[in-house]
This record gives structure tokens, C-alpha cells and sequence, in this order.
């Protein structure tokens, strides 16, 4: 303990809220996650943002729904709003595996244990307050909220879904960081003005019933979407949405977005300019504990909490805009960045707590090598429509330089109690090769890589290319898998000249929209040819607000509205992450047999050489892959026969 009182913590209790010497309170939030009192977990952000306006905020993390809904109620009525978080990632990701199977444990919860977190938590927790509290305003946000407020597919249920605001019954909702559009709507609250009025600040969202006039603001202008009714009837318009969506939610000057759903009207006002390093500054310095509440001291650890104990976030936002990830869409993609005196005032107190062994486990981002990346012409990203600053090309206006960030980490080294500083966050490899980001200086590029691999990584470095298919990784928007060999390249020569023996760890996806079979087949090739054999891997996962996601359920590209194949059976799934396997036993007959299909005994050789008598000859060597082929199905045949007669 760093010689913390109780009170030093948002209340969770009406004996905590009397310690604070309070009669009543403004603010009530409600989590689907533990309460840990950390700049990495948003409730914990939200509380203190809210506390430093001067508001008396308490907090009840993970709420029982199974019993008589006590902890709904046990802290009364709040004077302004209650406000709802499913937590820092999507419940269903939470509870949920790609596969849909649950999971053991939840990382948010002490001692990783599961079942404190309903599904669709935010929804269900704003339905129990709107029930027990019918004349209290409800605000939502987090990741569930943010991700969730348009028309959305849902892969759990496997249904479309209208915005999240109809099913949860909220007043207001919240989307991307919270700060500024909290700090308006509490000045407004302040004011006297009633919560039923604020629908003009923004990166906010609510319904109006369709007789009720939509609120004016002269400084948008509005751009409508096709309703959650014709979305339902008609994939392809339902994917159309989509690039309006994103390209609204990424733009400095957006549209206001209107959706009609049912008989009501979704208003999505557009998000707030990316914040200042003042605003994000003062957002990391807020008073926080930095330790889960006492109240777990019993019940053991918070997965979460251990592994960023002694991480320091230095940036928010990616400008990368990978088809698959929700990082532009809840963070946006322009970068916002702390000051150098921030992060090394973070730095200090994190080496000052008494459990401090002198390692740092990650000093990162979204994306760990953006730090203080922007456009060198503001004028130019002002008009900018492009989801991605980087996909298909590097943008000539965007500042890639890697020296703030290889300063940044030699400043931080030099605090007198840290031994190490690790990057634990994923590194772009891309901008780190000159062939790829040819605007920047290849020795600077390099310097940064020789930092890292010096000083910052423990024998192994983790990188994504995602696939080695040109094809799956276009409508990934990532680069062609010829540039990973290009920094392997760069890697080995490092790892050489500072006799480093260090280990080079990618990262891949399987069942990627325009993936199939051979498409794995090839990369299992690819990557065992360079040595790998892959441990870094997962199968896709539709999550709402994601190019991948609307493809994967409607079967369109949203931004050329061209038909394009998912795979989507659990049997096709499974096939394409065998691959991924392939020195596994187990999988070695199977994989010779899907290559027989496709005739690609060229990939047999190289994936499972020795389950074949090779001969010399080419045609020969052929003619007994089928021969083989053909004892195998007339095997098979046999046994079905047999099993039919019994």
C-alpha cells in the first residue's frame, strides 16, 4: 500500500461515501469491470474527470444482476445522471472466445474469475436503472457503447442490431474518449440546463422520436444514413452505411449522422477535435490511486491490472486503420500525444511505489511507435477523408519521424530506479523500412530499431504483419508481406552486429474476409521457409465498427459495394487455422489431403515433406501423390461401407 486511506478512492459504498463527508452524490457509475483506480481503465477516468469538476462521483463496479439488485439501489438517487460502462473491452469479447465458447476467466475480475460480468452488460444495467430510476437520466459509454451506437452486426447472436441507445433504453451516449464531451456536458448541467436539452454537444449520440424536430446547430451540416428497418432488408445498403460511418467518425470537420430507426431518430453529433497535449496531460495527472480498490485485497489479483502495474500509455489514437481493428473508431486516427515532462512525471511515481523492482513493462500506445506522428500541413489533414494514414501508401504529409520516441525512451532510462523499460505495445515494422516509408530518414528508422532491440525488448520482439496473402491484406489495409521480409532483413543485421540472439515473433490472423484455404496453405509455406513456427495466432472476430466485420455479414465491400467471400462455417474456421499447425502431427495427414484437392503438391513438399516418398522424377512424384490420394478415399469408402452394413 502507497500509504493510501480508504477515501483516497471513489466511494463504492454508503460507509465510503460518508468517510468522504458526503450527504449525497452528483454521479453514480456503474462498471462491468473491477474498480481499479488506474489511467489505463476508463471507468477510473471517467470518475476522476468528473470528481475535478467538482461533482461527489461513486462508483459500483460489477453490480450482481442475479439476485434482488441491491447494489442498483443501495446508494440512492444521484442529483445529475447514472452513468454505465460495460468496461474496458466489449463484454462478449470478455465472456466470449472467436469461437463463441466461454471464456475461463476474465482478465477485468480479482483472481480472473468469471460470471461478474453480464453479456451486453451495458444494456442490461441501464434497463435495471432506467426500471428502479424512471425520471433519472442514463448516460452510456465505453468500448460497448462507442462501438454499438449505429445499426451493428453482432456476431454472438449473430443478428443485426439496431444503436445501442433503443435496447438500453439511455438517455445520452457517449462515444470515443469521454473527457471533452463530459466536460461540456457537465458545464451545461452546472448551468441549469436540463439533461433532456443537451443534444448539440459533441461526440455524443441519442434518440428523438420522429415528431420531435431535430435540434439545429448551424455549424453542421447534417448527411443521413439508410434506416435500421432497410439495413435489415438489405445487406448491401446496410454495408453502403458503413463508409459514411467511418469516414464521419475519422474526419476533423464530420457531418452530423442521422439514422431513422423505427419510429425514432438516431442523431450522431460529430466527434470532438483530437486533444490538445494539454487536455491529454491533464487527463493522465489526475489524482489517481494507481491500485484496484481494498475492497479486492481478499479475493487475489486483477489479471489487467498486473500486466500494466508499471505501464506508461504515452499517446492515444492510430492512423493505421487495419479493416479488423476498433481502435480508429473508439480513439480515432489522429494522434494524440503527452508531453515528454507528463510521461516522466508518470514514470516517477511508478518507480516510487514500494513494489517497484526497477522494470517498466511497457512504455506504449495503440500502436508503440506513433508517438507525436501528425500531418506536417494541418491544412491537408483538415480535409482528409481517407481511413487510413498509411494504407495503401505512407501519406507524403504525415511526420513519421521515430526521433521524439527514441529521445523519450533514452530520457526515460535515465531515471535513477529504472533498470529496464520494455515495449510491450505492437511496434508498425512497416514505417520502420525504408521501402515502405520512403518519406523518412532510413537512419533514423534504424536507430529507433536499434533502440528497441538494445534496450527495450527481453529476447523477443512481436510484430504483425497479419498475412502473407497480398490480396487478404489489401482489404486488411496493411502492407504487402514483402516488407516484413524486409525488416527481418534489417532485424538479422541488427541482431548480428550487437550479437543480440534475439527471437523475431509475428502475429497472424486466420478466417479474415477474402481468405481462403490456399491462401493459408501459403502462408503456413511462406512462414515456415523464414524459419517460424507460429504461436502468435488468431482466428477473426467480428466486432461492430470494423471494414471486416460489415464483409463478414453482409457479404460487400462498403466502400466499392463489391460481392466478397468470408469464411463463416465452423468447419471452414477451423480448416484455416489448422494451418497454422502445420509441424503438429496430428495435422499433417489433413493438410496433405486439402492440398491434394487444390493440386498443390508443391506446398505438400514443403509443409509435410516426410509423409511422402518423394521420387526424383516429377511426373512420378506426382503420379503417387494421386495414387496416395486415391488409396486414401477407397480406404475411406470401404469403412463407410462397412459401418452403413452394420
Amino acid at each position: 500500500m502507497q500509504n493510501n486511506q480508504l477515501s483516497d478512492w471513489l466511494p463504492t459504498t454508503n460507509k465510503e461515501v460518508k468517510i468522504k463527508g458526503w450527504d449525497a452524490l452528483d454521479v453514480i457509475l456503474f462498471s462491468g469491470d473491477a474498480y481499479v483506480d488506474h489511467p489505463a481503465f476508463g471507468p477510473a477516468v471517467i470518475g476522476r474527470i468528473l470528481e475535478s469538476y467538482g461533482l461527489r462521483v461513486a462508483i459500483v463496479p460489477q453490480p450482481s444482476v442475479s439476485d434482488n439488485l441491491q447494489d442498483f439501489v443501495k446508494l440512492g438517487t444521484p442529483k445529475l445522471f447514472f452513468g454505465v460502462t460495460g468496461g474496458c473491452m466489449d463484454p462478449m469479447v470478455s465472456n466470449y472466445t472467436a469461437s463463441k465458447k466461454r471464456r475461463d476467466k476474465d482478465a477485468y475480475t480479482p483472481n480472473g474469475d468469471k460470471g461478474f460480468r453480464p453479456d451486453y452488460a451495458t444494456t442490461v444495467y441501464s434497463n435495471i436503472l432506467k426500471e428502479k430510476f424512471p425520471d433519472v437520466p442514463v448516460l452510456i459509454g465505453g468500448i460497448e457503447a462507442s462501438l454499438r451506437r449505429v445499426t451493428h452486426y453482432d456476431y454472438w447472436s449473430d443478428a443485426l442490431k439496431p444503436t445501442i441507445l433503443k435496447d438500453s433504453k439511455a438517455d445520452l451516449l457517449v462515444y470515443g474518449m469521454g473527457e471533452q464531451p463530459l466536460r461540456e456536458i457537465v458545464s451545461l448541467l452546472q448551468k441549469g440546463v436540463p439533461f433532456s436539452n443537451i443534444t448539440t454537444v459533441k461526440q455524443t449520440a441519442f434518440l428523438t422520436h420522429n415528431e420531435t424536430e431535430i435540434p439545429k446547430n448551424k455549424n453542421w451540416d447534417d448527411v443521413s444514413i439508410h434506416s435500421h428497418e432497410v439495413c435489415l432488408k438489405d445487406k448491401k445498403l446496410y454495408a453502403s452505411n458503413f463508409k459514411t460511418i467511418e469516414q464521419e467518425s475519422n474526419k476533423l470537420h464530420a457531418q452530423r449522422i442521422i439514422q431513422q430507426v423505427g419510429d425514432s431518430f438516431l442523431v450522431i453529433n460529430p466527434p470532438f477535435e483530437t486533444m490538445t497535449e494539454a487536455e491529454i496531460d491533464a487527463s493522465f495527472d489526475l489524482p489517481y490511486t494507481r491500485l484496484p480498490h481494498p475492497k479486492y485485497d481478499k479475493r487475489g489479483p486483477i489479471p489487467a491490472f498486473e500486466m500494466i502495474k508499471f505501464s506508461i500509455n504515452i499517446h492515444r489514437g492510430c492512423f493505421g486503420g487495419c479493416s479488423f481493428c476498433t481502435i480508429s473508431a473508439h480513439q480515432g486516427k489522429f494522434i494524440a500525444s503527452r508531453s515528454k515532462e507528463s510521461i516522466l512525471k508518470e514514470v516517477d511515481k511508478v518507480a516510487n511505489m514500494p513494489d517497484f523492482k526497477g522494470y517498466l513493462s511497457d512504455i506504449g500506445g495503440p500502436s508503440a511507435n506513433m508517438y507525436k506522428m501528425k500531418g506536417k500541413i494541418q491544412s491537408i489533414c483538415d480535409k482528409c477523408v481517407a481511413p487510413s494514414c498509411i494504407s495503401p501508401v505512407i501519406c507524403h504529409n504525415l511526420d513519421t519521424s521515430h526521433k521524439p520516441l527514441t529521445e523519450l525512451y533514452k530520457a526515460v532510462d535515465k531515471h535513477p530506479k529504472v533498470k529496464k523499460s520494455f515495449i510491450g505495445s505492437g511496434i508498425r515494422h512497416d514505417m520502420l523500412v525504408p521501402e515502405f516509408n520512403k518519406m523518412a530518414d532510413p537512419k533514423e528508422l534504424d536507430a529507433y530499431t536499434e533502440e528497441v532491440m538494445t534496450n527495450h525488448i527481453s529476447g523477443r520482439l512481436k510484430v504483425a504483419p497479419e498475412h502473407t496473402s497480398d490480396n487478404v491484406l489489401k482489404l486488411m489495409r496493411k502492407p504487402s508481406f514483402i516488407y516484413f521480409h524486409k525488416f527481418k532483413e534489417r532485424f538479422d543485421k541488427i541482431n548480428l552486429k550487437k550479437r543480440l540472439n534475439l527471437q523475431l515473433i509475428p502475429y497472424f490472423i486466420s478466417s479474415h474476409p477474402a481468405c481462403e484455404l490456399e491462401d493459408m496453405a501459403n502462408l503456413a509455406a511462406e512462414t515456415k521457409d523464414m524459419g517460424f513456427q507460429l504461436e502468435q495466432v488468431q482466428g477473426f472476430t467480428p466486432t461492430p465498427m470494423t471494414v471486416a466485420t460489415v464483409i463478414y455479414y453482409s457479404g460487400y465491400h462498403p466502400y466499392t459495394l463489391k460481392p466478397m467471400h468470408s469464411p463463416k462455417t465452423k468447419q471452414e474456421r477451423e480448416d484455416q487455422h489448422k494451418f497454422f499447425f502445420w509441424y503438429k502431427k496430428e495435422n499433417q495427414q489433413w493438410i496433405k489431403n486439402v492440398l491434394l484437392k487444390v493440386k498443390r503438391t508443391d506446398l505438400i513438399e514443403k509443409l509435410v515433406p516426410d509423409s511422402f516418398n518423394w521420387k526424383k522424377n516429377k511426373g512420378t512424384e506426382v503420379k503417387n501423390t494421386f495414387d496416395d490420394a486415391v488409396n486414401f478415399k477407397t480406404t475411406e469408402k470401404k469403412k463407410s461401407f462397412k459401418r452403413k452394413k452394420r
